[in-house]
Parts: C-alpha cells; structure tokens; sequence
C-alpha cells in the first residue's frame, strides 16, 4: 500500500513539474508570432497555410491578445481571418 502512495506522489509531483508557470504560458503568448498573418488581416486576403497554422497553435492566446489595445483597430478583420482558417473566434471574459 505505501509503495502505491509512494509511486502516485512521485507521478504527481513529475506531471506538475512538467505544466507550464504562468510566466511560461504568458512568454508564449507574443503577438508577433503570428505576423505571417499581418498581410492577411491588413490586406484582407485570403489567409496563407502559414497563417492559419500559426493561428491554430496561438488559440490558447486569443484572449491575451485581444488585451492589446493595438490589435482593437483589426478586430473585424482578424475575425474573418479565424473564420476562414475554421479556428473558433474566441469568446474572452471581461475583468
């Protein structure tokens, strides 16, 4: 019984270990990484493969992005940008 106990703290402990900190996941949210979407967004083309790779892997940043106040002006854009790559608009809470 205690090496079970034993054994589930040690998975425990390896799993938190491995979770990203805040300031991990808040360095991963830079707006610049998705600059291979600017030209879609500004010219209101077509979104490239690149874009909407990139805006898949960045999704779990929306919310942080849109705290930008310099993205407001391209709000609408962006929108249709996500829509054409079939990535969900993001539904963020207001503090």
């Amino acid at each position: 019984m205690k090496m079970k106990f034993t054994t589930l703290v040690f998975v425990a402990f390896v799993l938190s270990s491995m979770a990203p900190t805040k300031a991990e996941e808040k360095a991963a949210c830079v707006v610049t990484d998705l600059k291979a979407c600017l030209p879609d967004i500004i010219g209101e083309t077509p979104p490239s493969t690149e874009c909407c790779t990139k805006l898949k892997d960045k999704k779990s940043c929306f919310c942080e992005y849109l705290k930008n106040p310099l993205i407001a002006p391209y709000m609408t854009s962006a929108k249709q940008v996500l829509e054409a790559c079939g990535v969900p608009v993001p539904v963020c809470q207001r503090f």
